[in-house]
């Protein structure tokens, strides 16, 4: 065992010595392996990243909630089978309420996008508005970051009161201490700022509003905005506790189609839209982007392997008196051909490095582009991308080093 440990830390010390006197021909020969590494790990490394945004912002948002709308998030492409449907109206809400007995929430909103908000001679423009009932808080996070959320009353009455969020609030006041109190000006009508929200960030789902968003209660908003023609509708309705997702969306689909009066055969005229919905696809996105990573890393290490493989046979080349004169002095075939499969998997395990240190360096450079976008290299995705680079450097080290462990002692000793 001693002996064999010393073979394979001399084979160590050969291999270095190799990349110092032959660099030009050892980073041709790692550049495949280098590539094809740093592709998979990438892509992995960001869809990794992707689906952890996701599912973050979906256990923000609950996975139990149903949104009501005109569109469907999952539509055939079919524009004009959507486009008369009737909108979601608020009159509806009671309706609702009194026919879906597995709902313990249910709010009614709007949005309505590129508006403007001016505070004094500054303004902001392309600020979305999101007109808000009751009940938003028991299904979609509502973090304040100073100042507080609307109380019923002033929902119920419609207050001129307003929520603003957290890149509306830097951009008019720079800090939120600063905007509770003030008053702005929202299409030409004047708004009390009672709250500002934490900074959310750059999300893949991001909830129902953004940090360009500002909060406002749907009845004063509807006094400014024709929610008919300059909005976007729904409703959002959460299954009370121990009531399955599915079975709240039969019962809002038969309350619906009686408040709609929809007949037997006709088909529905509104949408129901899951969370999970938007989930599943993009998981097949990414399934089809880790596809497209994997084919361009494949062809990469195939071209690395061999790369890898011309470099050990000319190894085998230089080194075969040597290899004679440690079969004449008794090693054995199986150490030499471990010997250069050791020397074979460490070149590629040094090439797969390098590609991690590429992943590495890119995400940091992403993370400080994207800072609301968490991209980091797992302790997994090192793993495999190490693992890769061992099979890697098996596979193509093997036949020079059985061709190495197969040489004739006496052979080898007069070759030059």
């Amino acid at each position: 065992m001693l002996s064999t440990l010393k073979i394979l830390w001399s084979s160590l010390g050969m291999a270095l010595s190799e990349l110092r006197v032959n660099k030009l021909r050892t980073f041709l020969s790692l550049l495949g392996i280098t590539i094809g590494i740093f592709c998979i790990i990438a892509v992995l490394t960001v869809t990794d990243s992707m689906e952890s945004s996701i599912r973050k912002d979906l256990k923000s948002m609950g996975t139990n909630v149903i949104y009501l709308q005109k569109w469907p998030w999952d539509g055939d492409g079919d524009w004009w089978k959507y486009i008369n449907r009737p909108e979601p109206q608020y009159s509806e809400m009671k309706q609702i309420k009194d026919k879906v007995a597995s709902a313990d929430a249910v709010t009614y909103l709007f949005s309505s996008s590129g508006r403007k908000i001016e505070y004094g001679i500054d303004y902001m423009e392309n600020v979305e508005l999101l007109a808000v009932t009751m009940d938003l808080e028991k299904m979609q996070s509502v973090d304040i970051a100073m100042g507080r959320y609307f109380s019923p009353s002033e929902l119920i009455a419609g207050s001129n009161v307003i929520v603003l969020g957290a890149n509306v609030w830097e951009g008019l006041f720079f800090t939120p201490e600063a905007a509770l109190g003030k008053v702005v000006r929202f299409a030409g009508r004047n708004c009390k700022v009672v709250g500002a929200l934490k900074k959310k960030g750059d999300s893949m789902l991001g909830g129902v509003f953004g940090d360009n968003t500002i909060l406002m209660p749907y009845l004063f908003a509807r006094t400014i905005i024709d929610e008919r023609r300059f909005a976007d509708p729904f409703y959002m309705i959460r299954a009370r506790e121990g009531v399955a997702v599915g079975q709240l969306k039969d019962d809002l689909t038969g309350a619906m189609r009686a408040i709609h009066r929809l007949k037997p055969g006709q088909d529905n005229d509104f949408a129901l839209n899951e969370i999970t919905t938007a989930q599943d696809e993009l998981e097949s996105i990414f399934g089809v982007i880790n596809l497209g990573g994997w084919i361009i890393a494949g062809f990469a290490l195939i071209v690395g392997g061999f790369g890898i493989a011309n470099i050990m046979f000319v190894t085998v080349k230089e080194r075969t008196n040597i290899i004679g004169l440690k079969k004449a002095i008794g090693a054995r075939p199986g150490i030499i051909l471990l010997e250069f499969l050791f020397e074979a998997v460490m070149l590629c395990m040094i090439g797969g490095g390098l590609g991690l240190l590429m992943v590495f360096g890119s995400a940091k450079l992403a993370q400080n582009m994207f800072s609301g976008f968490e991209i980091a290299l797992s302790t997994g995705n090192i793993i495999l991308g190490l693992s890769i680079s061992a099979i890697v450097g098996v596979l193509a080290g093997f036949i020079p080093a059985f061709s190495a462990s197969r040489l004739n002692p006496v052979v080898a000793i007069r070759s030059n």
